[in-house]
């Protein structure tokens, strides 16, 4: 039986007895525990289109990566897990309808025709592959800082991470300004149900996408060459961001 349906009580009060050390950034998810039930979750599509604006250039290289670990994942706490091809399809087919919600020039997203387009699919998926839920993954970034402190540690969405380096040598210059923002990526996952209602939503951090610049004399931060590329980090950000529709074994959220 799915591990969603325990109750959120039960689910946290596995951090107070696995020893794992609370992380006060974790995410404030939200479940609908009583509309999960009466939806009977079994078959999930992962949408390829963002319910945001969509990912930036350099992290939308990810983003395929990461369906695909959460598609594995799934199927791991015995979900069935629709292709993403035919979501990708029938999108398609819903936008030369409706039109592209996504306007490159303004930034935005036209909600009417998101939300047409939505709709469109949602049936033709019930219809053809008897789907009872839609799941979109939104890689979004964050400013973090790392601590000043001896570690230099950044803690965001559930996650503790420490800076990596670019270019030569293997430190920073005792002056280096740690009270600096650099950007890091999370996962935004939102669940929802054939009736378009929303069951769950939280954010699972995943890891830095920029680098301490060692070339730069005056200390600063660059983007990284390989980003997302830490399967162990992946992994935790998918776990935080889907728990508790899928509990995690170590979740470092506090306990009611």
């Amino acid at each position: 039986m799915p591990r969603f349906i325990l109750t959120c009580l039960f689910i946290l009060s596995l951090a107070a007895c696995s020893g794992v050390e609370p992380n006060p950034t974790v995410y404030p998810f939200q479940i609908d525990n009583e509309a999960i039930e009466a939806s009977s979750v079994k078959k999930v599509v992962i949408a390829n289109v963002n319910l945001g604006i969509p990912s930036r250039n350099y992290l939308k290289e990810s983003e395929g990566k990461i369906d695909g670990m959460l598609s594995g994942y799934l199927r791991e706490n015995d979900f069935q897990v629709v292709s993403g091809h035919h979501f990708a399809q029938a999108w398609k087919i819903a936008s030369r309808v409706n039109g592209d919600p996504y306007d490159p020039t303004t930034g935005k997203v036209n909600q009417r025709a998101f939300a047409l387009n939505l709709q469109a699919v949602t049936k033709q998926l019930v219809d053809k592959h008897k789907i009872d839920a839609i799941i979109f993954t939104d890689i979004v970034e964050r400013d973090i800082q790392f601590s000043n402190g001896l570690s230099h540690l950044a803690r965001w969405d559930g996650i503790t991470r420490k800076p990596s380096l670019r270019g030569p040598g293997d430190g920073v210059t005792a002056d280096f300004d740690w009270s600096m923002n650099a950007k890091g990526a999370s996962l935004w996952v939102s669940i929802y149900n054939v009736e378009l209602q929303r069951l769950f939503t939280s954010i699972g951090g995943l890891d830095s996408t920029e680098a301490i610049d060692t070339r730069s004399s005056s200390g600063r931060y660059t983007r990284r060459r390989n980003i997302l590329e830490n399967e162990t980090h992946l992994l935790e950000g998918i776990q935080l961001a889907m728990h508790p529709f899928i509990a995690m074994e170590k979740y470092p959220g506090k306990a009611n």
